[in-house]
């Protein structure tokens, strides 16, 4: 699905990411992880439009898409969630999932004067898509909540949710756990696991919660200071001795053993 090859992002002589290169396969959730600085949300950032490589190369099944903006990697059906949930806090969490889609007849003016047939018809069908979103989530009861007066953690659920609002491909998601109560981060688990075996979800997460990673992910993608140091199973990963020095320190791979 995704194929990141040598790319480098750097600010001034700062190299935050340094010639990273990885693969997600179609289907698969894969675990990004790394110490703090490894490089994980810049080349999400990378990957996904929000910033442009310095060099390297990103192709989606197949076909460059290098440096194209949010924008058009969303119409392809690459999304994205971030660390601190980026919702429409004014807004009912109904809303923010009806606000998703692209397009939308209600956005042009002449529509709005002459055509409201249309712009009522696709309302209704946006709201019944939501109100399917919101009961695959267990959220029906937050549907006319204002969504800036939700948990930290019911706040990523929504974020999950408006991914569900289109055609989506393959999703980023950007620590989807951190601050998160250990009960909502099973449902964001359960959920995670239903799109991608009963809707073919492809998911890309970088997590710093390792038994979330392990519960979820296969394969594991580890990154240290720009690069990818190892790729294969949570065992795998959590035995090899680059990634135990690069979280641990120097020396430590000795002092295990020892």
């Amino acid at each position: 699905m995704i194929v990141v090859e040598g790319v480098h992002r750097h600010f001034g002589g700062f190299r935050a990411v340094d010639g990273a290169s990885l693969t997600v396969e179609k289907g698969s959730i894969t675990g990004l992880i790394g110490p703090n600085g490894a490089g994980k949300t810049t080349l999400f950032n990378v990957i996904t439009g929000v910033l442009e490589p310095t060099d390297g190369r990103v192709t989606m099944a197949g076909d460059d898409v290098t440096g194209l903006p949010p924008h058009e990697l969303f119409g392809k059906g690459l999304l994205r969630t971030f660390q601190i949930a980026q919702e429409f806090h004014s807004l009912t969490v109904r809303e923010n999932l009806m606000m998703v889609p692209g397009g939308q007849p209600g956005e042009r003016l002449l529509n709005a004067w002459f055509r409201r047939g249309i712009i009522a018809r696709n309302e209704s069908a946006l709201r019944q898509k939501a109100e399917e979103v919101l009961n695959f989530l267990t959220m029906e009861h937050l549907a006319d909540e204002k969504a800036g007066n939700l948990s930290g953690g019911q706040k990523k659920l929504l974020e999950l949710g408006r991914t569900m609002m289109v055609d989506a491909k393959i999703v980023f998601l950007d620590e989807v756990g951190a601050g998160v109560n250990r009960t909502l981060l099973n449902t964001i688990a359960d959920a995670i696991i239903r799109l991608n075996r009963e809707r073919g979800y492809t998911f890309c997460i970088i997590e710093h919660d390792m038994d979330f990673i392990g519960r979820l992910c296969d394969p594991v993608i580890c990154m240290a200071e720009g690069k990818v140091l190892a790729k294969g199973t949570m065992n795998e990963i959590k035995s090899n001795d680059q990634v135990i020095e690069a979280y641990l320190g120097a020396g430590a791979v000795s002092r295990m053993s020892a």
